[in-house]
């Protein structure tokens, strides 16, 4: 194996946030700056140059998941610290999303917070094992996925490949799983999930001069859009509740109808997101609305399509000793924390599939993840690197 070289944890990040990864979430673009491929390069780049065993597979043309291991004693336990690739869009950033410019001890660009401080922090701890591997008791395995911010899609395919037995570096599931998201340094044991899907009304086309002829759909939406609202803000709320996630939650996030404002559209199409407590179904979650519409004699006018995102929530009824041993070592390095429950989604609950224990941790305030101007403490950076090298080295 090569010499491992000494990786800065800011420099790595600026170089990482200087690596466009966008997302497109969905939409129709092009350009430089869109997927992972150009950071995955990069990442391959760096482990083909210190002789680090590693996996690159697809999961989507041009867009890989990038697996690297390092190998502990003998029958030991196996460690994922796992981070995405992917960014949010740009579009309404007021600071250079690429520059990675350094001032007052924040980094600054897309990604700087979600994900590329933490994946730095990771990357940090990575090389730094590499060099005394052999005294470390566990086998660690950091894993690069895609797609996080749009279906968690890399997630998947990471937890297939090893219960398939398709990847060398990951024959078999963890023991225990890391996910790098911005936690202040905190240890998320629970989380929402999410279920989305899209629903409409059908109307009848007709020259907007002839109204009358037509059915208009965006008409047709009204009173279903006005049920959901008192759905989504009295009824939701009632059904659960969780002591460190909170409330379930609903939000119709988009409307599209009409081809043409000289034509009665004929179609209005809502795309609904429904924030799901740890172990609530998310089957159960999509039939109570329609139930609850059917109940107000809206049942047959609304159309639902199979939902294209289903991810349950983290549970922290598994992940207690990892949570503790990890705040532990937090608060060895000096660091006020405490285990705590998130509202947004992340890779955690797609790895552990509710059959191994995993939390969530990095560098980072979730305040400034997607912001117009994001930013990240390089303080913490260094503090993240330094927790995660002490927790495998000593697990």
């Amino acid at each position: 194996m090569a010499e491992i070289p000494f990786l800065d944890v800011v420099q790595t990040a600026q170089d990482l946030v200087r690596i466009p990864s966008v997302n497109p979430m969905g939409r129709e673009v092009t350009g430089e700056i869109y997927f992972e491929h150009r950071l995955t390069d990069y990442l391959e780049n760096q482990w083909k140059a210190m002789g680090l065993p590693y996996e690159r597979c697809e999961v989507f043309s041009s867009r890989d998941n990038l697996v690297a291991r390092l190998d502990g004693d003998e029958n030991a336990e196996t460690i994922l610290l796992e981070v995405h690739q992917d960014t949010v869009p740009v579009d309404g950033m007021t600071v250079a999303p690429f520059a990675a410019d350094l001032r007052d001890g924040r980094i600054y660009g897309r990604g700087a917070c979600d994900i590329k401080g933490g994946m730095a922090s990771m990357l940090n701890a990575f090389a730094r094992l590499s060099r005394d591997a052999k005294s470390s008791r566990v086998n660690v395995v950091l894993a690069c996925t895609i797609n996080e911010e749009n279906g968690f899609d890399g997630a998947k395919k990471l937890r297939q490949h090893w219960q398939s037995g398709a990847s060398k570096l990951l024959p078999r599931a963890p023991d225990k799983i890391i996910v790098a998201e911005p936690t202040n340094l905190n240890v998320v044991t629970a989380h929402k999930g999410t279920i989305r899907w899209q629903c409409y009304v059908e109307g009848r086309a007709a020259h907007s001069s002839m109204p009358e002829l037509g059915a208009n759909a965006i008409y047709r939406m009204g009173p279903i859009l006005n049920q959901l609202e008192t759905y989504g803000l009295q009824i939701v709320p009632l059904l659960a509740s969780h002591p460190l996630v909170g409330k379930p939650t609903l939000s119709v996030g988009m409307i599209e109808g009409g081809i043409s404002v000289n034509t009665v559209p004929d179609r209005c199409t809502l795309t609904i997101d429904r924030r799901l407590l740890p172990n609530e179904s998310a089957e159960e979650a999509f039939a109570n609305l329609q139930d609850y519409l059917a109940s107000h004699g809206l049942g047959d006018a609304l159309i639902h399509e199979t939902p294209f995102l289903s991810t349950p929530g983290l549970s922290d009824q598994l992940n207690g000793d990892l949570a503790e041993s990890l705040l532990q070592t937090i608060r060895e390095c000096g660091h006020e924390a405490d285990c705590m429950g998130v509202p947004y989604g992340t890779d955690a609950d797609t790895l552990s599939g509710g059959e191994i224990p995993a939390v969530v941790f990095g560098p980072g305030d979730i305040a400034q993840a997607h912001t117009k101007d994001e930013w990240v403490e390089t303080e913490q950076l260094k503090s993240a690197a330094e927790i995660l090298y002490r927790y495998c080295s000593r697990s």
